[in-house]
């Protein structure tokens, strides 16, 4: 009983529910139905495995947001489907599902063509509401599993969990934590009868319940007045993820740049310190692309400022910097500092142009961060975004190439940074957003993060046109994937805390937001040699790799651990410059599919039920695994290898899937596998990407039957969008003991470089010629 766990008991408010329905209309796009006399429900078909279905307890529906996420209906190709009524049931058929909605008491359920199977059927609750609260109540499965859910710790299957989105800073978070950095409200639900997803289009707090309170209900409820969700089928995860970053927004090609090493501190306070750094990785010959400063470069941390004594010619530091081939990400906050009387020109204009947020009452609204008292931009007001993309001048124009969004869920506490203050958020009830359609914080906390990298990616965009922008957010919400690259904040240097970077990385990736990284090394505390070895190891497959440590830690330097841990470092930061060509492809398609880079096993063996709960192997695309050590002192692990036939990577060993193996794994040693049948690019080891042209592309193939397509473009403007860019088919097919590699004619406009191809056909031997682009056939 709750009195005896020190809470007295509660009664909660009974729920509505909707009863029956008593008329129903068609549209274009699908039905709306009356409901109870005044009750709206509507069921619009926007492509033939995606149903939106939208219920208000009002009279009218809220008008659609400027900033909503999800595309407009109206955007969608007009898709045929049937309707079907009886005396007891409504049926919308498309080619691949039906949606059969019973009139009383009014219930959905959802079934697929192929197989007949239904799924996410409403339970005795169906939908219903309360004072600013609506839900709905589905039946949950006996094998279903569930993934995605955005930011998420723990493991891989939420199920049995119960998730909030609600923005948080959530430093020091940990296996139970719930409320963290990214509210993204969409799962991914896999079983062995079918499989779909389900996007929650709520910014108001929310909650999935996921079989918590009771093992078979899924229970989705919103704190905001309308109950909207999109419902998405599909046989392969691959499926769900196009049709939902259709929906929600892919993102754009990223430059080349920003797939190498990231180094990063809080922080390196000073352009001695910098330059110092710079040396060290280019004398001691270990591959990096971006220095990232934090904020000791600004003046009493102002953001849009430099530090005059510690960074007294930011232009010139930044040259040189560029000179040996590093890049500059600097890092931006929410919070500008209130100094009305000190010439401060972010806080003068704020202020005059009424930009920051106020309360119910008209009040400038106030909080303490690094610069102290601060006060915070309206970003979901399109002027206030445009204000403050044009603030990155004084960064841009210095030669600044990225902008890091930090603090921006918002953090912040009720008196200043030191003292033993308490975190807070802006009112619920403070006006926000344009005033045609200005609502409160309690609807546009989840997107306030999310319309900070907007306008930092609008920033760059305009300011730097010719190059492509790399804009990295600790908060952001679902469709962040179309603005920036997430990091999963302030994690800790923990042997759990390695771990766990593996489902939340792939839950995120599960998710529609492919650009993703946890900091290399743990950001808090201090790693071991040991730790840190293995993290490097791991943090070569992040799509974004950067190690990252907090100002009262152990430097995390990767030669700051000894030679032998050094050594290890290099040898993989060159694997991955050396995968480039490999993980850029794979770029190249989550921009066009909204695939992930880092991929969970189920994604590509779904039907596995070996894969469905496991976590700790990694897919760098479909032909690369990794099986990490993420305990200390281990050096033996087991490994599952999925259906097919698999190669280690560093021996060439051929091994038959749908099993296990024990692999030994010495601390220098990550075990990794090629599935058969693969064609993975390799480049020289450079010290940055753009260090020299790819004179030499090496293909390892392992035999099998398979295919692979190559991307290439310049990899910094965006003349590919203009068609300059190009890709390769390689094919590759055993008969008998020959294994024959079919290259097709390279198709597009640009040119690479000239190059010699060697093509190494593992166990079998080399070949090599030079590309002119033309088709050609090997045999091995």
């Amino acid at each position: 009983m709750p009195e005896f766990i020190e809470q007295l008991p509660c009664h909660e408010p009974q729920w509505n529910q909707i009863s029956s329905v008593e008329r129903v209309q068609t549209y274009q796009q699908g039905i709306f139905l009356i409901c109870d006399g005044n009750l709206n429900l509507t069921l619009s078909v926007l492509a033939p495995n995606l149903i939106r279905v939208r219920f208000s307890p009002t009279v009218d529906f809220i008008p659609r947001r400027s900033w909503s996420v999800a595309i407009a209906d109206e955007e969608w190709d007009t898709i045929p489907f049937e309707i079907e009524e009886t005396e007891k049931f409504i049926n919308i058929k498309t080619a691949e599902i039906t949606v059969c909605v019973q009139r009383d008491p009014c219930r959905i359920v959802f079934i697929e063509q192929r197989m007949g199977n239904t799924f996410a059927g409403d339970t005795d609750l169906g939908i219903a509401w309360r004072q600013n609260e609506v839900a709905c109540w589905k039946q949950i499965g006996a094998g279903e599993k569930f993934y995605g859910f955005g930011e998420r710790t723990g493991l891989l299957n939420q199920r049995g969990k119960h998730l909030t989105h609600w923005n948080t800073d959530c430093v020091g978070y940990e296996i139970l934590t719930d409320e963290m950095y990214q509210a993204i409200p969409f799962f991914m639900s896999l079983s062995p009868q079918v499989n779909y997803g389900l996007f929650f289009n709520t910014t108001y707090k929310s909650q999935f319940d996921v079989g918590a309170n009771q093992s078979d209900i899924l229970q989705l409820h919103t704190q905001g007045n309308e109950l909207d969700y999109y419902l998405i089928y599909g046989q392969e995860p691959a499926t769900i993820l196009n049709t939902y970053t259709k929906l929600t927004g892919r993102m754009s090609l990223p430059p080349r740049w920003a797939l190498g090493y990231h180094q990063c501190r809080w922080s390196y306070n000073s352009e001695t310190e910098v330059r110092t750094l710079a040396r060290e990785f280019r004398q001691r010959r270990i591959p990096c692309d971006v220095i990232h400063l934090d904020i000791d470069y600004m003046q009493g941390f102002r953001v849009f400022t430099w530090h005059k004594q510690r960074f007294p010619d930011p232009k010139k530091l930044i040259d040189e910097l560029t000179g040996q081939g590093f890049k500059v990400v600097t890092i931006v906050d929410p919070g500008v500092k209130y100094d009305p009387e000190a010439d401060y020109e972010v806080c003068d204009r704020g202020l005059e142009n009424n930009y920051f947020i106020r309360n119910k009452q008209g009040k400038i609204f106030h909080g303490y961060v690094w610069p102290d008292r601060s006060v915070f931009p309206d970003f979901i007001r399109s002027d206030v975004r445009e204000w403050w993309s044009s603030l990155h001048k004084n960064l841009i124009n210095k030669g600044v190439a990225g902008i890091w969004n930090d603090m921006n869920e918002p953090a912040l506490d009720d008196r200043p940074f030191g003292d033993s203050g308490n975190k807070i958020s802006f009112p619920l009830d403070a006006p926000q957003g344009d005033p045609e359609e200005q609502t409160n914080h309690a609807e546009t906390h989840n997107i306030y993060g999310l319309m900070m990298a907007r306008a930092s990616r609008e920033a760059l965009d305009r300011l730097r046109p010719k190059e492509r922008s790399f804009v990295l957010t600790r908060s952001g919400y679902a469709g962040v994937q179309k603005y920036s690259a997430v990091w999963t904040g302030d994690n800790h240097s923990l042997w759990e805390h390695l771990e766990m970077s593996l489902p939340m990385l792939c839950n995120l990736g599960l998710s529609g937001v492919p650009f993703v990284g946890a900091d290399i090394g743990g950001f808090a505390s201090n790693a071991t040699p040991e730790l840190f070895a293995r993290w490097m190891q791991i943090g070569m497959l992040y799509p974004l790799m950067r190690g990252h440590s907090v100002i009262a830690s152990k430097r995390h330097e990767p030669w700051e651990f000894g030679t032998e841990v050094e050594d290890i470092c290099r040898q993989y930061i060159e694997l991955r410059y050396q995968l480039l060509p490999y993980i850029y492809t794979l770029f190249w398609e989550a921009a066009n599919t909204g695939a992930p880079i880092l991929r969970p096993l189920l994604y590509h063996y779904s039907d596995d039920h070996n894969t469905q709960e496991l976590y700790d192997q990694l897919l760098l695309g479909e032909s690369l695994m990794a099986a990490p050590v993420y305990r200390p002192g281990v050096e033996h692990r087991a490994v599952y290898l999925p259906q097919g036939t698999w190669y280690d990577w560093w021996t060439g060993e051929c091994y038959q899937g749908s099993k296990y193996i024990l692999a030994h794994a010495p601390l220098a040693k990550m075990p990794m596998y090629i599935r058969g049948g693969s064609i993975i690019p390799l480049a020289p080891v450079m010290q940055y990407t753009s260090e020299s042209a790819v004179n030499q592309l090496r293909l390892r193939v392992t035999p099998g039957t398979g295919e692979y397509t190559l991307y290439e473009d310049d990899g910094t403007s965006f003349a590919y969008r203009d068609g300059l860019w190009s890709t390769t088919n390689y094919q590759v097919n055993t008969e008998g003991e020959q294994v024959i590699i079919d290259i097709q004619a390279r198709q597009g406009n640009w040119n690479p470089a000239p190059r010699q191809i060697i093509v190494e056909v593992v166990g079998k031997g080399v070949q090599e010629f030079t590309d002119d682009g033309t088709a050609r056939k090997l045999q091995f």
